[in-house]
């Protein structure tokens, strides 16, 4: 959920889950994306926390969801059946998550200190035009 949670505030709201279910394959109509929400969406907020998202497992499991659902495919996209791959597979998986997450923040901090970088040398600029207006004054 982290890696779609765009604004990062801890909610997946209708453009993350878009995002994420077209990131998936599983690409939904706006109605759909919205129907998907409200059927987790427990405090009515109109976006998916952690716990919300957590529930369309909990309604998969107990088959409390359609068929062809967005949340069904949802479910189905990003399970792992631990019983198909034993212990060892579901750890490898989990691991495999947690080093794309790393990744993921390694690459948005790149990108974090770039745009630093760049303000940085704009304000320098600016304080050189700045200085040297100034000193151009003087002369006038």
């Amino acid at each position: 959920m982290n890696r779609y949670d765009v604004g990062r505030d801890g909610y997946l709201d209708l453009t993350e889950l878009k995002y994420m279910m077209e990131k998936l394959g599983a690409p939904q109509t706006h109605l759909g994306l919205k129907q998907m929400i409200q059927e987790v969406d427990e405090d009515n907020d109109g976006k998916i926390s952690f716990r919300e998202f957590l529930l369309i497992y909990r309604k998969a499991q107990a088959g409390e969801l359609e068929a062809e659902s967005g949340l069904k495919q949802l479910a189905r996209l990003t399970e792992i059946n631990v019983e198909e791959v034993g212990v060892s597979g579901a750890k490898n998986f989990f691991e495999a998550k947690i080093e794309q997450q790393l990744r993921t923040n390694k690459f948005h901090d790149e990108i974090r200190q770039e745009q630093e970088e760049r303000r940085r040398q704009e304000e320098e600029k600016a304080n050189r035009r700045l200085l040297f207006q100034q000193r151009a004054a003087i002369f006038q």
